[in-house]
């Protein structure tokens, strides 16, 4: 027979041991608890990115063997607009509304933004629209791991890391550059500040969906710069001068991309039907010009402009096909345009810069990300991790003079301004970038 006291006296103990254990070490319990997310976020968001990836090669793929389905653009894009506008409103503001929820948290994230998504991009790629995809991995990830706010009763600013880790997710697995997923998360809120109390979530969560991502076997492309020139002088003269060029192409995208949209939603009154129109003049821009060459994610493109010198037209009308596309109210992403939009800048670059084609296709693919979205921190580790740490110091030149350069402009208007980038303009500090430009 067991003794009541004495098991009493045992539990008693033992829960004295561990509030001791606990205040001796007071960030396991934290660990412990994020850790146990972190597994959720990535298994979740893993597998919706493995997922994502390969009907995005499918839909690529069929488009690109039937190319008469982009006359069908303005069809599918209607499908959007009426989807969205009937449905889909609450979710409509997509990477902003997950940006304005780690700043101001409010009620949790629709999970129908994450089929809601899907099913936008996969179309706009099937017949033909200029789009990414990360826009669609993060808001994937955001409303899937938002669900897990209630079972955890998590905080409001609980909630805050959990976005971040799901934005790390979400953007490191679908590159398959888990690091700079993880710092992408935790810079692309809040420009010059970053939130430390997030960065174990943010990097168990990129690491762990990355992981979870390839055992799905979902590929990733891989790029290759073969010669990196010594650290000297000019070369550094020269990357500077590249930089300049990719931050002043990322601050024309974010501007141009704004205007045009404003455009759109002002002389066409009925959402449904500003994706038709868009559609119609992507369609006939691309019989006209008898190439595909601009529609889509352009992977084959990017992969070219590190073999061979790009002319210097492709990059303007890939972001003249992206802008349309996105404006229009096609769903996907900016970023994978703006890797296209950069490579092919930097290789054409290599006409007027002694510099390698390959090195500025690979400084002109992060650095003008860098400058769109205001995260340097994290296109400095994507360039690492895609291309080798050899071409580091020149990635990071370009990078930091994109950033600079592109001024307090950004593809993401909820994108906050923490900390200005120079003193001329520290009465921007605490406000968007939609407020500042009003």
């Amino acid at each position: 027979m067991s003794n009541p006291t004495k098991n009493k006296s045992v539990i008693k103990k033992a829960n004295l041991y561990f509030q001791l254990f606990f205040r001796k070490y007071p960030a396991i319990p934290y660990i412990l608890k994020w850790l146990l997310i972190s597994i959720i976020i990535g298994i979740l968001v893993g597998s919706a990115s493995a997922g994502f990836l390969i009907s995005l090669n499918w839909a690529t793929d069929f488009r690109e063997n039937h190319i008469w389905l982009i006359a069908l653009l303005p069809i599918g894009g209607f499908l959007i607009g009426l989807l969205y506008h009937y449905y889909g409103k609450d979710v409509e503001a997509g990477n902003n509304l997950l940006i304005d929820n780690i700043n101001h948290p409010k009620k949790i994230i629709p999970f129908k933004m994450a089929p809601f998504v899907y099913l936008g991009t996969i179309v706009t790629h099937f017949f033909g629209g200029s789009a990414g995809r990360e826009g669609t991995a993060l808001q994937m990830a955001g409303a899937i791991s938002d669900q897990l706010s209630k079972p955890f009763k998590l905080s409001s600013n609980e909630r805050k890391i959990l976005l971040i880790a799901a934005i790390a997710a979400g953007f490191g697995s679908v590159f398959g550059t888990p690091l700079a997923g993880a710092l992408f998360g935790l810079e692309v809120f809040l420009i010059g500040k970053i939130r430390y109390n997030a960065i174990f979530p943010a990097f168990a969560s990129a690491i762990l969906a990355d992981w979870i991502t390839k055992l799905w076997q979902a590929k990733h492309t891989h790029y290759h710069i073969e010669f990196v020139p010594k650290l000297e002088f000019l070369p550094i003269i020269y990357s500077i001068l590249a930089g300049i060029a990719f931050g002043l192409c990322a601050a024309t995208f974010s501007k141009l991309i704004s205007f045009i949209s404003k455009k759109f939603k002002n002389n066409i009154q009925y959402p449904p039907l500003r994706p038709v129109f868009g559609g119609i003049i992507i369609a006939i821009a691309v019989f006209a010009i008898g190439s595909t060459k601009y529609i889509g994610l352009g992977i084959p493109t990017i992969v070219e402009s590190f073999q061979m010198q790009e002319p210097l037209y492709v990059f303007a009308l890939k972001m003249a096909f992206t802008i349309i596309t996105l404006s229009a109210g096609y769903k996907g992403g900016e970023v994978t345009p703006l890797f296209y939009i950069g490579a092919t800048l930097g290789s054409a670059l290599s006409l007027f810069l002694p510099l390698p084609t390959a090195l500025l296709a690979g400084m002109g693919f992060v650095a003008v990300f860098a400058g769109a979205t205001n995260t340097p921190l994290a296109c400095m580790m994507m360039g690492i991790e895609l291309f080798g740490i050899e071409s580091g110091v020149y990635i990071a030149i370009a990078c930091v003079v994109s950033f600079l350069l592109s001024g307090h402009n950004s593809i993401y208007g909820k994108q906050i301004i923490g900390e200005a980038k120079n003193s001329r303009y520290q009465t921007h500090e605490g406000k968007s970038i939609i407020d500042k430009n009003l």
